[in-house]
């Protein structure tokens, strides 16, 4: 019998396709593929930041050849951010695209003492190539990202190597900060330590991190994510995604197949417009609903859900998918554990029409080692504005007030509850439909193990 090694991977060379066959391939593919489009096209922005700039005030992208290098805020993410998805008040937060292809990258990990902090690495396909942070009981030190064929010789001084599977990637350190004047006068000494830069200027010093505090760029002026994917190019970045990004093993046919449509599609142009159409129609009907967390996770008690590997996607495509669409970069469970939701316990949609309240009963706030938030975001996950500035309830909200059953109750609303209740009300946009958003940083086993899930919410009659 023939060796199964000698049959072709997809379609034979030259084989003529048919026009709904191209489309079928297309649609399936801009499915799967979607994610690395967008983080390779995140990666397009940081090595060419003039046009990326407009995407709003993340000042990584303000900076003239920004890939391998961190910028970091000094402080939250503004409201007017486009550039990312469900931003957070909860962390002090940098970024950078990685580009291994041109070397490896040096990350310099400062004392943190007990602050809570967490770097994520992803590569690609957004699942996680390194494991640093409080939850890792990583130690300060210098700690090195390769790509996939670097061979080279590690110098002394560096801590651990971590190998990515791809050329693409993305770091972005994420660091705890008590809004006490304390701490808000001492987390920039720490944040100055919080830098990358390539292998070649490696010394085995601590260097300081002068890529802060940078002119803040104008926002968007669309209320939704700023579009880092745009269907009717898709197929021409495509190869090049591809190329960054070797399969997976059993993905080879799978590429194969794309890349023989891709391939004939250059020399058909009836063809090629049928592929475009059918991107455009696949990110109408499969990836746009994606932005509703109702629309994938787990189902968890309440309508609330969850997904349990976040940055460890590997082929579930589907997840990986919907995570990029609804909330780019997440972390692994055993660093953030999320949970979403956009219904009342009556399954009815959230919306600013209404008034809701969450109880947490005495003790069962969510079972952390760091600490918990509850945000919540307008139609398109992004923050509602309100007269309070305020964008999230938890652990730093220090105010908050205990029922006298030492139960809590969060009030959910538009308006302003009574004088007693303010503390604990976050504000909801004054119409149209909002998502509530539940992170759980280093979280305990209940939490992992799923046998503690957030409590309902329900509506204020």
């Amino acid at each position: 019998m023939e060796s199964m090694a000698a049959w072709p991977v997809g379609p034979a060379l030259g084989m003529r396709m048919t026009e709904p066959y191209a489309a079928l391939v297309a649609r399936d593919a801009y499915f799967w593929a979607w994610p690395l489009v967008n983080l390779y096209s995140r990666r397009l922005a940081f090595e060419n930041p003039t046009e990326a700039a407009s995407g709003g005030p993340v000042p990584a992208l303000a900076v003239k050849e920004s890939v391998n290098r961190l910028a970091l805020l000094t402080d939250y993410v503004p409201a007017e951010e486009r550039s990312i998805a469900c931003p957070n008040h909860d962390l002090v937060s940098g970024a950078t695209s990685l580009a291994l292809d041109r070397g490896p990258v040096v990350v310099q990990v400062p004392d943190f003492g007990s602050r809570f902090w967490v770097y994520q690495v992803v590569d690609a396909r957004t699942d996680a190539f390194a494991s640093l942070g409080s939850m890792y009981a990583t130690k300060p030190g210098f700690y090195l990202l390769v790509g996939p064929t670097w061979h080279g010789t590690v110098p002394p001084g560096i801590a651990h190597v971590f190998r990515a599977m791809t050329n693409t990637g993305f770091l972005l350190p994420r660091v705890y900060r008590d809004d006490t004047a304390e701490d808000k006068q001492a987390l920039p000494s720490v944040l100055q330590q919080i830098t990358s830069y390539p292998l070649s200027e490696f010394d085995g010093k601590f260097k300081l991190n002068d890529r802060s505090r940078l002119p803040k760029e104008p926002a968007l002026s669309s209320e939704r994510e700023q579009q880092w994917v745009a269907p009717e190019r898709f197929f021409d970045m495509l190869p090049r995604v591809l190329a960054d990004a070797p399969p997976l093993p059993g993905e080879e046919a799978r590429y194969a197949e794309v890349m023989a449509v891709v391939g004939a599609s250059r020399s058909d142009r009836k063809l090629k417009e049928v592929i475009q159409a059918a991107a455009i129609q696949a990110d109408a009907e499969l990836v746009h609903p994606l932005l509703q967390f109702r629309n994938y996770g787990l189902q968890l008690p309440y309508h609330w859900s969850t997904v349990s590997n976040g940055a460890d996607f590997g082929t579930d495509y589907f997840t990986r998918t919907a995570v990029a669409r609804s909330n780019m970069f997440i972390n692994r469970s055993e660093e953030t554990k999320y949970y979403y939701q956009d219904l009342d316990a009556d399954a009815q949609r959230l919306n600013g029409a209404h008034r809701y309240t969450i109880t947490f009963a005495k003790g069962m706030t969510p079972p952390v080692r760091g600490f918990w938030s509850l945000s919540l975001y307008n139609e398109h996950h992004f923050f509602a504005p309100n007269e309070l500035n305020r964008y999230c309830l938890g652990t730093k909200s220090r105010e908050l007030k205990l029922n006298p059953d030492k139960s809590l109750t969060l009030y959910v609303q538009t308006s302003a509850p009574s004088e007693e209740h303010r503390a604990n009300w976050l504000p909801a946009p004054p119409d149209g439909d909002f998502s509530l958003y539940l992170r759980a940083y280093w979280p305990k086993s209940p939490v992992l193990e799923g046998s503690w899930t957030p409590p309902p919410v329900r509506l204020l009659h």
